[in-house]
């Protein structure tokens, strides 16, 4: 039998009509959606299906309507008798990750992330900035060239995504003046279609409003190892569990180490709970050689 690591993606990977073969083929996702529509208060069935692409975009709609398709997804694939190992998110995945190991409820589940939505996308307007992805320059490279950029502005690291690729976020003249620097290090540099400054400073109040809401809710023991993406190590503490919830926002998504814990902890593939393969190929640029196997929900 399969070891099976399970990934959830955040942001970027989403498309108008995604999810719509799931729909086709049985209520699970189609109940989910019906649940999160009443919590979030969004037409994100419509939202998801019809577009416009730009309504989809927004953080307030797409953060609750990736998560629903991830959470249904999960549902499906281990109604199909798929069972976990180990679980990790991107972002706004590691949500589905806490809940796929009974950290939090379904509805727990998706009222945080609404909320989050909401938070961020508040945050990204009082305090507007962008992101740029910084290709063919190691992570200690990038780090250098966002101490550099500072003395303009905030920038700093935010993704840690793969050798070679590492996200950077922060004020608009301080992202922009680390981009001119990795160009002129014979790095390529390429700006976010983001509406905010994610995983930097700037969305401090967004994290402040988060651990109010975090505090009050009660996390149970996973049933199986998440790795979070402040550390990328696999934690099973709840309060812990919940700490780096809280860091995560403000603090940059270690996916390489993510990745080479995963592989740690021995899975024989990689599921991602999305339509396509996204953050998974991510993880196959950081373990070049692994003999993983990695797909998506047929």
């Amino acid at each position: 039998m399969a070891k099976t690591a399970f990934i959830f993606p955040g942001q970027g990977g989403q498309f108008v009509g995604q999810g719509q073969k799931f729909l086709d083929r049985g209520s699970t996702l189609a109940d989910l959606l019906g649940l999160a529509e009443k919590i979030s208060g969004l037409p994100l069935r419509k939202i998801s299906l019809e577009g416009p692409l730009e309504e989809l975009n927004r953080t307030v709609n797409l953060q609750p309507a990736i998560l629903t398709l991830s959470l249904a997804l999960a549902k499906i694939l281990e109604a199909e008798g798929v069972e976990p190992l180990v679980a990790a998110g991107h972002s706004l995945g590691e949500y589905g990750a806490l809940r796929l190991a009974g950290v939090l409820s379904e509805a727990e589940t998706l009222r945080l992330v609404s909320a989050r939505a909401r938070f961020m996308q508040k945050a990204a307007e009082e305090r507007p900035g962008v992101m740029a992805a910084i290709l063919g320059l190691s992570e200690e490279e990038v780090v250098g060239l966002c101490d550099l950029g500072s003395s303009v502005g905030l920038v700093t690291p935010a993704n840690f995504n793969a050798p070679g690729q590492t996200v950077i976020s922060g004020e608009t003249k301080a992202v922009s003046a680390v981009v001119r620097y990795a160009q002129l290090k014979k790095g390529k540099a390429i700006i976010l279609p983001v509406t905010g400054a994610f995983h930097s400073p700037l969305m401090a109040s967004a994290a402040e409003a988060m651990k109010k809401l975090l505090l009050e809710v009660p996390f149970q023991k996973p049933r199986f190892p998440v790795i979070p993406n402040a550390t990328g190590e696999p934690e099973s503490d709840p309060e812990k569990l919940k700490q780096l919830l809280i860091d995560q926002i403000t603090s940059p998504v270690r996916w390489v180490k993510t990745a080479q814990s995963l592989a740690a902890l021995g899975p024989t593939e990689i599921v991602e709970c999305w339509p396509k393969l996204y953050v998974a190929s991510l993880i196959k640029k950081c373990l070049p050689d692994s003999t993983i196997t990695f797909r998506a929900p047929a």
